[in-house]
C-alpha cells in the first residue's frame, strides 16, 4: 500500500562550491569530482575539505576506484591514478564511437561501467545514450544503447543488477547482469522520476531526484516507483551518496542550474558566476550498500 512520503530535512555540509557530483564515499570521507574546477575533492562528516586529486577541468566527469584502490576518472578518456600519483589511460574506448563518458561504476567483480552519448535533444529520434563495458582482462564492448542521456549507475549488492539513470525519459531502468558482464532484460524500475546521480541502500531502495524538473525533490524510490522519503530542496540535485560511520548519512550535492536556451552560456555562468554549489547531509532511514 502506497503513503505520503516521509519528508526529511537537509543540513548543509559544505558550500562555495561550482557543482559537485560523482559522490563516493571512501575510506572514511566523501569524495567527488569538483567540476568547473578541475578537481577532486574530500570532505569529512565535520564539513573539512582536501583536494585530493586532478580531474578534467570542465563538466560532466565522474570517479570511482578499482578493487585494488586505483582511482578512475572519466571524460574524454577513461583516466587511472597509479601508486606514483601518474594518470595514465586505463583503456582504449574509441571504438564505442562516443566522444566522451560521464558516470562510472565500478561492481564487485571488478566490471567497469561507463556511460556517454548525453547529447541528445527529447523528441529527435532513438537516444544515442550508450553504456560500455571493461572487463578485468581489459576488453572493451558496448553492451547497452538507446540510453535517454545517461546519467548515474548503481549495482546491486549481489552483483546481479544495474541501474541507470535516464534523464531525458524521466525513468530509472534496470538491467540484469551476467556472469560475463552483459546487460540484458531491460525494464523500467521507476518512471516519472528526475533522476541524475544516484545510490542504493540496504532495502534494495535507491535515493534519485524525483518529480519534474524544477521540484527540486530528492526521493528515496522501491522498484515500481513508489517514494519511501523525500527531501525538499532549494536547488536541484545533481547527485546522491549513502555513507558515514553507519552509512545512513544522506549526502545530496546540489547547485543553481538553470535550462536556457544557450548551454555555452549556462557553463559559462556555472563556472564563472556566484558558487552555489553545495553539499547537504540528511539522516537516512537504511544503510548504504552495493555500488558505488
Amino acid at each position: 500500500m502506497s503513503h505520503e512520503p516521509e519528508v526529511l530535512e537537509a543540513q548543509p555540509l559544505v558550500t562555495g562550491l561550482v557543482i559537485g557530483e560523482s559522490p563516493r564515499w571512501h575510506e572514511g570521507r566523501l569524495w567527488f569530482a569538483h567540476w568547473g574546477t578541475g578537481e577532486i575533492v574530500a570532505v569529512d562528516l565535520e564539513g573539512n575539505r582536501e583536494v585530493v586529486g586532478e580531474g578534467p577541468a570542465g563538466l560532466g566527469w565522474s570517479i570511482d576506484w578499482l578493487p585494488d584502490g586505483r582511482l578512475l576518472v572519466t571524460g574524454e578518456a577513461l583516466m587511472r591514478r597509479d601508486p606514483d600519483g601518474s594518470m595514465v589511460p586505463h583503456a582504449d574506448l574509441s571504438s564505442l564511437g562516443v566522444a566522451g563518458f560521464n558516470e562510472i561504476v565500478v561492481d564487485g567483480r571488478g566490471n567497469i561501467y561507463v556511460n556517454g552519448g548525453a547529447d541528445f535533444e527529447p523528441g529527435a529520434g532513438e537516444a544515442p545514450g550508450i553504456i560500455a563495458l571493461i572487463t578485468p582482462d581489459g576488453s572493451v564492448r558496448r553492451v547497452a544503447d538507446g540510453i535517454a542521456f545517461p546519467n548515474g549507475m548503481a549495482v546491486t549488492p549481489d552483483n546481479s543488477t544495474l541501474i541507470v539513470a535516464e534523464s531525458f525519459a524521466t525513468r530509472l531502468t534496470a538491467f540484469e547482469i551476467a556472469d560475463d558482464g552483459d546487460l540484458s532484460n531491460r525494464r523500467a524500475w521507476a518512471d516519472t522520476v528526475g533522476p541524475d546521480g544516484i545510490c542504493i541502500d540496504a532495502d534494495g531502495a535507491v535515493w534519485t531526484g524525483v518529480g519534474g524538473f524544477g521540484e527540486n525533490l530528492v526521493g528515496r524510490v522501491r522498484d515500481g516507483g513508489e517514494v519511501l522519503e523525500q527531501v525538499r530542496l532549494t536547488m536541484p540535485c545533481f547527485a546522491c551518496m549513502l555513507g558515514g560511520d553507519d552509512g545512513k548519512t544522506l549526502f545530496m550535492l546540489v547547485a543553481d542550474w538553470r535550462i536556457g536556451d544557450s548551454p555555452n552560456e549556462n557553463m559559462t555562468r556555472l563556472t564563472t558566476g556566484p558558487r552555489t554549489g553545495q553539499v547537504l547531509t540528511a539522516r537516512a532511514p537504511a544503510a548504504r550498500a552495493g555500488w558505488p
